[in-house]
């Protein structure tokens, strides 16, 4: 017979505790404690005994990774699908998570079985949809039911190679209180779930809601359990950036990126220069181009900048896609080694298109953008860059420089500022080696 218990889970980290905590002991979070009731079932577990397996002695087939057979997701998964594997994606409502698995439960079904799994969604809703994406679906099955439970048994019973939930927080389970979404239910079925999946070697997407903060709702032990952590995020009007911040089965700097339609999501074939500003005339002050590296993949960006007179007692810097203080060491950079005077002004920096970029490559256009808008003057054109700086004002190569040349030349660039050594090419190449040098090149 179950037995129910009140337990209080923390709403951050899904630490439990007996009693109320003011302060989570486990992540330090306040007031993030939760009271919930717990069932047990108090029945004896038989302990089977298992042999281990030698290393050298495991065997792995050649199908244990299998494309989804659209490049841009199985890019980001590292290479394809793996046979066990389970895969958590976050965004914001209506960014197309749905749009994107039905998709790849389309393209799967002609080779796998698979179970689409809605608890948010009537089967005529989701009809609708697959009809607007002209997809037939007729190796997807789909259950719109949100009992754990039953979810658990159609698996055993079909067997299928991929199963996708939408969503986890609509699911439900008998043994883990009666409020789906609650911590307790989402350990319990996220972790039953994955590990019904690996007994029949078969993969697992589930979807997940998000926070205003934009990080994944409900306890960060549920992004431990998963194999693959992916958020999918929007940039321009239409342009869609699925990204991974966790992978055991691949990198995390790989983005796969697709453009909105009315016939669903479309990958881009040639993402290159797909956040360049088209311009009749040349560059305004305050903008500059840079060549970054995301995963294996050159992509071109505009960094957009505007100084303007400090509107408080201290300088600000407003800056959503690129790290602020990566803004502020460079402005401290220019004000070191290139004259400039920085302290006095509020900065405000974009990237066309709204691409977060990371990679260090982007220190030096970021530094050509500081100078341009800070002396109103703007840059060549057709000038493209990409370098590190140190805080000696020092100019640092970075990887696959022939690539991000090589790419820059593809789109039509005339002269192209670097640090390091590349082969001759069509394109005007411009070695520095300090942030003075750079400047010089570019008025």
């Amino acid at each position: 017979m179950a037995k129910e218990k009140i337990q209080f889970f923390c709403t951050n980290c899904g630490h439990e505790e007996r009693k109320w905590q003011g302060k989570c002991p486990n992540c330090g979070e306040w007031n993030s404690f939760s009271e919930q009731k717990v069932s047990k079932t108090s029945k004896g577990t038989e302990v089977k005994s298992v042999t281990s397996l030698p290393l050298s002695e495991i065997q792995i087939e050649e199908s244990y990774r299998y494309t989804t057979n659209i490049k841009e997701v199985d890019q980001v998964l590292g290479g394809g699908l793996m046979k066990g594997s389970s895969v958590l994606i976050g965004g914001e409502p209506g960014i197309g998570k749905s749009t994107l698995l039905l998709q790849i439960a389309d393209s799967i079904s002609k080779n796998h079985k698979v179970i689409y799994v809605s608890g948010e969604e009537s089967a005529n809703q989701i009809k609708i949809r697959a009809t607007r994406l002209n997809i037939k679906g007729e190796g997807i099955s789909i259950l719109c039911n949100s009992h754990f439970e039953t979810i658990i048994e159609s698996i055993k019973t079909q067997k299928p190679e991929l199963v996708i939930i939408d969503s986890i927080q609509t699911l439900q389970s008998d043994e883990a209180g009666n409020i789906p979404g609650s911590v307790n239910q989402l350990k319990y079925c996220c972790s039953h779930l994955i590990q019904a999946v690996k007994e029949i070697e078969a993969s697992i997407f589930f979807i997940a809601h998000v926070t205003k903060e934009g990080v994944i709702a409900g306890p960060k032990v549920v992004e431990h359990m998963v194999d693959t952590v992916l958020y999918f995020d929007h940039s321009a009007s239409q342009i869609r950036i699925l990204r991974s911040v966790k992978n055991r089965f691949g990198s995390i700097d790989e983005v796969g990126l697709f453009s909105m339609e009315e016939r669903g999501l479309i990958e881009l074939k040639d993402p290159s220069g797909v956040f360049l500003t088209k311009r009749e005339s040349g560059l305004p002050p305050g903008i500059a181009i840079g060549a970054t590296l995301e995963g294996t993949r050159v992509i071109l960006i505009e960094i957009q900048i505007l100084t303007v007179p400090a509107k408080g007692v201290s300088s600000r810097i407003i800056s959503d896609n690129v790290d602020p203080n990566r803004v502020s060491r460079v402005a401290a950079i220019l004000e070191k080694h290139g004259g400039l005077k920085f302290s006095d002004r509020d900065i405000y920096v974009n990237i066309a298109g709204g691409i977060k970029v990371k990679e260090t490559g982007i220190d030096l256009p970021l530094a050509l953008a500081l100078y341009s808008s800070r002396t109103d003057l703007p840059l060549k054109d057709g000038i493209i860059s990409s370098g590190e700086l140190s805080l000696a004002g020092e100019i640092r190569n970075v990887p696959h420089i022939e690539r991000r040349v090589k790419t820059a030349e593809d789109m039509g660039f005339k002269l192209f500022i670097s640090p390091g050594n590349v082969k001759k090419t069509s394109l005007e190449i411009r070695e520095v080696d300090t942030i003075k040098k750079a400047i010089s090149q570019i008025l």
